[in-house]
């Protein structure tokens, strides 16, 4: 029903789409401190006012929630359904090619441009799937209420401040990951950890290691200085080590030594085998040195034990498991910064639905604490699970294969969206099964052929249950 009407509308405005999708992307919304009005900085709040000035544009009644989460309402009937997208971004990184990161480009039927993906291109496919039901005049009975948040990736504190203030809706769905319908999202174990140890003067040494931007992005690249040591000695084991791993290596004179740069290839954290782990690559390559032996040393390769390259699936740490709804826990060891007496890091581990307190996160306490560190956490997030033949999936799944003609199922992920904590919410878009977005990489895209009809998608599911 309307699928006619639906279509002719995303098609008819899909360079206005284009373009509002451009105009936030051009906005550098990563989360940045606090100030007076703007929980997560400029760019977070410039982001959030360009949209509920856009979504206010286009006749919705908007409400802003103290510069935390904006919200764009279909009409004042009981509220059925609610689209929980964000605004925020991680941060740029290195390694683009396309364009740059906040320079948004259109190329080869692809949008170029951090956000394009993840989240503000499905987010707009959202607000133009309202367009299309308000300004086609489609009859609805219940209330459409999108919602836009600004700190999807660095723990969602905006929709706890909203849902302090509103109630869940009757159906939720996130456009936060890909099509058909996620129903599962793994559980989270929080990876902080530090150590101290004996700070040592003795030659050859390593002198710092800096690795990683965010805890729920493979790094890339990682960085360390190290004194006492001959260039050649350096380089040839870095070819041993670019043989068994694909990494490359460089070199640099500093001040305190000669600096190592190691590249690889970064990745969701949700999906580390998509990646090439630098910081794990780096360690292994460091312990593989002639150092002189001291507790700093000691404390590195307790983290080469723990951590091994390639280690995805967090076997050397005593929880590998996996179950045939959700599929197999994943770690990966993304950020650590060390100098001559201490070291701090943080591991990214999504657990199956089969993990819980006792067979994953006491384990790994456990275990770490054996080679000498000290893990923060205290409790995991448990795994997330909606009936996949509940009314509202089975309509979210018969709307997707309306408009793809591919077949609706349900699936796993170890991605982690705005509907982990409500009962009734699942993942749902925006990209096409096989399109590989690099979100949290470099020169992330979205494919505006999949958005367009995302926004149909949107429409329809909109129609079918509200109406």
């Amino acid at each position: 029903m309307y699928r006619k009407e639906i279509e002719g509308f995303i098609d008819s405005h899909r360079q206005e789409m284009i373009d509002d999708i451009c105009k936030l992307c051009r906005i550098n919304s990563e989360k940045m401190p606090y100030t007076e009005g703007k929980p997560y900085g400029d760019g977070a709040f410039d982001a959030l006012h360009a949209a509920l000035a856009m979504m206010e544009d286009y006749g919705f009644s908007i409400t802003n929630y103290d510069n935390y989460v904006g919200t764009a309402d279909l009409n004042d009937k009981e509220r059925q359904l609610d689209i929980l997208a964000h605004l925020d971004v991680v941060p740029a990184g290195e390694g683009w090619t396309v364009t740059e990161p906040f320079e948004p480009v259109e190329k080869d039927g692809k949008l170029y441009g951090r956000g394009t993906a993840d989240d503000k291109g499905p987010a707009v496919a959202a607000l133009y799937a309202m367009r299309a039901i308000k300004e086609l005049g489609i009859p609805v009975k219940k209330n459409v209420r999108l919602i836009l948040g600004t700190d999807e990736e660095c723990g969602s504190s905006d929709i706890e401040v909203y849902y302090k203030r509103e109630k869940e809706a009757p159906m939720t769905f996130s456009p936060d990951a890909s099509f058909p319908v996620i129903n599962i999202e793994k559980g989270r174990i929080p990876g902080g950890f530090s150590a101290s140890f004996e700070a040592s003067e003795a030659l050859p040494k390593i002198v710092s290691i800096d690795a990683g931007i965010k805890v729920n992005v493979v790094p890339g690249k990682a960085k360390a200085v190290v004194a006492g040591l001959e260039a050649e000695v350096l380089t040839q084991a870095a070819d041993a080590v670019e043989e068994q791993t694909g990494l490359s290596f460089s070199f640099g004179e500093t001040e305190d030594g000669i600096q190592i740069t190691v590249e690889g290839k970064g990745a969701h954290a949700s999906t580390p085998d998509e990646g090439n782990n630098a910081l794990t690559g780096l360690l292994s390559y460091l312990v593989s040195l002639p150092l002189a032996d001291c507790p700093q040393l000691q404390a590195v390769k307790s983290l080469v034990t723990l951590f091994p390259h390639g280690d995805t699936r967090g076997k050397a740490v005593g929880i590998a498991m996996e179950d045939e709804l959700s599929g197999p826990l994943t770690l990966a060891f993304d950020m650590l910064t060390l100098d001559k007496d201490h070291l701090k890091g943080a591991f990214d581990c999504r657990a199956c639905l089969c993990a819980t307190e006792e067979n994953s996160l006491n384990v790994i306490r456990a275990r770490m604490a054996e080679e000498g560190l000290t893990l923060q956490a205290d409790h995991m997030t448990a795994p997330h699970h909606v009936d996949g033949n509940s009314h509202f999936v089975k309509t979210l799944l018969k709307a997707y294969e309306e408009y793809t003609g591919l077949e609706g199922h349900c699936e796993s992920t170890g991605g982690g969206t705005y509907v982990h904590h409500l009962e009734n919410g699942v993942a749902f878009g925006a990209s096409m099964p096989g399109t590989d977005n690099k979100m949290h990489g470099a020169d992330e895209f979205a494919v505006i052929d999949e958005l367009l009809t995302s926004a149909k998608i949107f429409a329809q599911v909109i129609v079918d249950l509200c109406c």
